[in-house]
């Protein structure tokens, strides 16, 4: 398979960088600077590098850097921003402060053609966000764009198969950066795209069928999407040698619980085993109003359960995670130390096996999504709502009941039911109901009585990193505040959450 390793030095980009390359069907890894070695990038055969931006100045005493030989391997390496720069220092150019501004945003970059920026022209918009600048090519590298400010906003050294250039093609906002990136993958480091989510799995499968044989692998089984999909791929390749312990908390939505067993078990033949711990969380979270006390305790009770089970299953040879790539990233390293979720946190010291497997820990949450389509898991899983590990535990403010718990479980499929049957559940990234603890006056059959109050949240983003409200028609909020005070006993008042993250977060705990 095809590859194009992204050696990250820290950029805000990286990440957007890999899912370019992977749109055009090319295969990206993104490792650390520091966690690969020359050597290594050789003997695993990359196409080709790309060196991120970053924060840093390549000047200063602790930037990041990177050893020379790369540059003489002969594999073909586009730097971009801090990589540019980075290339340019090592080769023996200057880098400096701008004299004339600090270039952010949208700016236009004058070009008159080259190998990597083929049919860019003359004059066009290009993302920059830079505050040094490259004041002298090194020998051997032709400048081929800049702009008002930056004198060399592109370089290239056709010889060595090296170029560079200072603003962002992964940015949207730059206008032929796509095709920047097109010239690199298939006009110089000649790949022909042959990489597919379908030709992915199937390759994914073989590579553990031949690695596990006949292995015992364990698997923390929650229904979300990524757990599913981890358990998926694994039971294709070792079948009934995969099991899988659902934890049933009690901390659910309605129906989750039955339904992750129906299609695991019944429809999908998975060696499940469902514990029903409701009881048990329930009185580990008795009496426990704080957020960060509830997932400690849900966090304990889970590694638990969980070890409880292990035990009788016996000597394991693998455990399987769900890791994706952005669990990785937002660790700040390439190291994951302990299991995905806060809820799963320190199951692997008490779990007896070999091994962790993490075979997603390379996708995207939507490659994730696409992986499980080509699985053939059911739509409606794969494309499941975001669900905290914590699960209603945080929806449900203050001290958690039983009674409590089932009311948000109405009132949550009340508001999804109404989102859902309108079509808004398209352009919604996330939508749920939150149970306050804040009690408030209502009038039932003409008395009047003190009830709950609950609180509508959806919200639109990519990334969750930062979110905006969703703008939800008032007729479905309408409908969906009738039901609610009508269907579910106890609530007198429906209100609607209208702030952006930031300030708040998604979750309200």
């Amino acid at each position: 398979m095809e590859k194009i390793l992204i050696l990250d030095f820290g950029g805000q980009y990286s990440r957007l960088t890999a899912r370019k390359v992977r749109e055009q069907n090319i295969y990206a890894e993104i490792k650390p600077y520091t966690k690969v070695m020359v050597d290594e990038i050789v003997k695993e055969g990359y196409k080709g590098i790309i060196l991120t931006g970053g924060s840093f100045s390549v000047f200063d005493k602790d930037a990041p850097h990177y050893d020379p030989a790369l540059f003489k391997t002969g594999i073909p390496i586009l730097g971009i921003g801090y990589g540019c720069q980075l290339i340019a220092y090592t080769a023996g150019g200057k880098v400096t402060y701008s004299d004339g501004g600090s270039e952010y945003g949208k700016v236009e970059v004058i070009s008159d053609g080259s190998t990597l920026l083929d049919g860019f022209p003359a004059v066009s918009v290009s993302w920059m966000s830079h505050r040094n600048y490259i004041k002298e090519a090194p020998i051997g590298f032709n400048v081929t764009a800049y702009t008002e400010f930056c004198p060399v906003a592109a370089i290239e050294d056709e010889e060595r198969n090296i170029y560079g250039v200072q603003f962002h093609p992964e940015v949207s906002h730059t206008e032929y950066g796509e095709l920047v990136l097109h010239n690199f993958l298939y006009n110089i480091c000649g790949c022909s795209g042959d990489w597919t989510m379908d030709s992915f799995v199937e390759r994914k499968i073989e590579e553990y069928r031949d690695m596990l044989g006949d292995k015992k692998v364990l698997c923390a089984l929650s229904g979300g999407v990524d757990s599913s999909v981890a358990a998926m791929l694994l039971h294709k390749a070792v079948g009934d040698n995969l099991i899988c312990v659902f934890v049933d908390n009690g901390l659910l939505r309605k129906g989750e619980a039955d339904y992750v067993e129906r299609l695991f078990r019944d429809t999908f033949n998975f060696n499940l085993i469902r514990v029903d711990a409701k009881d048990r969380f329930l009185n580990k979270l008795k009496g426990i109003t704080q957020p960060d006390d509830k997932r400690k305790a849900i966090s304990e009770e889970f590694v638990s359960v969980f070890e409880e089970e292990a035990k009788k299953i016996g000597k394991l040879n693998y455990l399987v995670q769900g890791t994706i790539i952005t669990d990785v990233i937002e660790r700040g390293s390439g190291d994951i130390t302990g299991f995905k979720g806060s809820e799963n946190s320190g199951i692997t010291s008490v779990i007896d096996f070999d091994a962790m497997l993490e075979p997603l820990r390379d996708l995207f949450k939507d490659e994730v999504r696409r992986m499980g389509q080509a699985l053939g898991i059911p739509k409606d899983l794969v494309w499941r709502q975001p669900f905290p590990g914590p699960g209603l535990a945080i929806r449900c403010i203050g001290e958690i009941t039983a009674e409590k718990l089932d009311i948000l479980r109405e009132v949550d499929a009340i508001f999804r039911e109404e989102i859902e049957k309108t079509g808004y559940d398209r352009y919604t990234s996330q939508y749920f109901a939150v149970l306050t603890d804040t009690k408030s006056i209502g009038v039932l059959d003409d008395v009047r009585t003190v009830g709950m109050t609950v609180v509508l949240r959806a919200v639109n983003s990519d990334d969750f990193v930062t979110a905006d409200w969703s703008r939800i028609p008032y007729e479905v909020l309408e409908k969906a505040s009738e039901r609610i005070t009508s269907e579910v006993s106890g609530i007198t008042r429906v209100v609607y959450d209208i702030t952006p993250k930031p300030p708040a977060t998604v979750e309200w705990e």
